[in-house]
């Protein structure tokens, strides 16, 4: 297990900080499930 954590955990100059990278994920995900909620609920289906 700590073989995998060291491989994983290895800096790499070529990826941004992964608190930064997780919070823009994370709020363009956001951002589509709210635009699915918002674009939804306008629609009415029998």
């Amino acid at each position: 297990m700590n073989a995998l954590l060291t491989v994983l955990h290895t800096e790499n100059p070529n990826v941004p900080n992964e608190w930064l990278l997780g919070g823009v994920t994370l709020a363009i995900l956001m951002a589509l499930l709210l635009g699915l909620i918002f674009f939804g609920a306008g629609r009415e289906h029998s």
